[in-house]
């Protein structure tokens, strides 16, 4: 059997799903279904606009923190750990076991520590001399 291999600088939502689908169908055959279902945390100010939050899903018995953001002129007021403390306490109630999450911001590194996560991983250096690190929480 011959194949090509073709490389993008862009991949489409269709191109995409060519992956995912059958990755994710072969993953459900060996491992079970992950009972994948997402997260989300929205930071609001005063009028209710969307500033920052939290994004992230629980599946297989634990929570991933995708993304999480507080704009710059509210750090420093522990909503970082109230945004993962409501996070980790959705978990729960989903039956999780604990939570993962990564970073390169030295910043947030030092506040996921204190809120309790451990590294389990970091690598690098990317450029600029910053690595990421993979870290991790029980419940």
């Amino acid at each position: 059997m011959t194949f090509r291999l073709v490389l993008t600088d862009h991949y489409t939502p269709e191109m995409e799903e060519a992956v995912r689908g059958p990755l994710i169908a072969y993953n459900n055959a060996r491992f079970g279904e992950s009972e994948k279902k997402e997260l989300a945390i929205s930071l609001q100010d005063e009028e209710g606009k969307m500033t920052g939050g939290l994004i992230g899903w629980t599946a297989r018995g634990w929570l991933y923190v995708q993304l999480l953001f507080i704009p710059e002129e509210n750090r420093g007021h522990g909503l970082a750990g109230r945004l993962l403390t409501m996070a980790e306490n959705e978990a729960r109630k989903r039956h999780c076991i604990g939570a993962y999450i990564d970073t390169m911001n030295p910043d947030a590194l030092q506040a996921y520590l204190k809120y309790g996560y451990k590294i389990i991983g970091k690598h690098g250096p990317f450029t600029g001399g910053h690595h990421i690190h993979w870290l991790s929480k029980t419940f």
